[in-house]
């Protein structure tokens, strides 16, 4: 990835691909859309751990929007740590 985008461009961009959000994602969903860099918090929540939960949550999610924005999340995760 040549530039990293923000979250809650990210967070947009999920939504359009993934109609039926797992209900267990939907609070981490919410807070990426709160969020602009991996440096940001949420209440007490580091960007860092809402990006994991969520990744943690959308299991679910499949095909290919999904596989490109996990990878970037993930990605974004690693760079963080």
């Amino acid at each position: 990835m040549a530039e990293t985008r923000r979250l809650d461009e990210i967070a947009r961009e999920i939504i359009a691909h993934w109609p039926n959000v797992h209900y267990s994602a939907v609070p981490y969903l919410r807070a990426l859309t709160q969020l602009g860099t991996m440096d940001d918090r949420y209440g007490h929540d580091s960007a860092s751990s809402i990006v994991a939960y969520f990744l943690g949550n959308a299991k679910t999610w499949r095909g290919e929007a999904a596989r490109r924005i996990k990878k970037e999340l993930n990605a974004m995760l690693k760079r963080a740590r």
